[in-house]
């Protein structure tokens, strides 16, 4: 392995494990020492990979930003279908999706929590809901409340899948369900 891949391959150890104690302890409760500890390597190395806690989380949101694609449905594919889809894609990135949410709080900080929020998926399922409420697919209701409910379960679920080793993923179709 070259010097270059070396450090590539310690740069993602530091991410995965700031992720994991961010999402376990709390971005404020997570100190760059316990990351570093956890890697293992001195806080002093640490740093010349980024340069404070913040660039660190800023990182982490930006590959949560890039995400598993767009939430956005194509007009040629039923809503139901899309969601179920995008779901199964999603469970697999718990810790991230989690993070994610954790960020978009009052209290982080501020340019982590912009980017989170731009990574917005309520108003595309929003139009989602409605275009399968047409269709007769989703049921009748509110489809900002419907999109909310259903994105703040998935964000449970989520929660609870990257703190409990033992939680599996549920089925996406039985959570989409939630919506027919």
């Amino acid at each position: 392995m070259t010097r270059k891949e070396q450090k590539e391959e310690r740069r993602k150890a530091i991410l995965m494990t700031a992720l994991k104690l961010f999402v376990e302890r709390g971005y404020h409760d997570t100190k760059i020492t316990d990351i570093a500890e956890a890697v293992p390597m001195s806080t002093g190395l640490m740093f010349h990979y980024f340069e404070s806690k913040e660039d660190l989380l800023m990182e982490l949101v930006r590959m949560g930003s890039a995400g598993p694609g767009s939430v956005a449905c194509p007009e040629d594919v039923p809503p139901d279908v899309y969601l179920t889809s995008l779901l199964g894609q999603i469970l697999s990135y718990a810790k991230e999706f989690v993070l994610m949410g954790q960020v978009r709080r009052t209290g982080m900080p501020e340019e982590a929590r912009k980017l989170a929020e731009s990574a917005d998926a309520l108003v595309p399922t929003v139009s989602m809901i409605e275009r399968g409420q047409k269709k007769g697919i989703f049921h009748k209701g509110d489809p900002d409340t419907l999109a909310r409910c259903f994105w703040y379960a998935v964000q449970g679920i989520m929660e609870q899948m990257a703190t409990d080793p033992e939680m599996k993923a549920p089925d996406p179709e039985w959570i989409v369900a939630m919506l027919k």
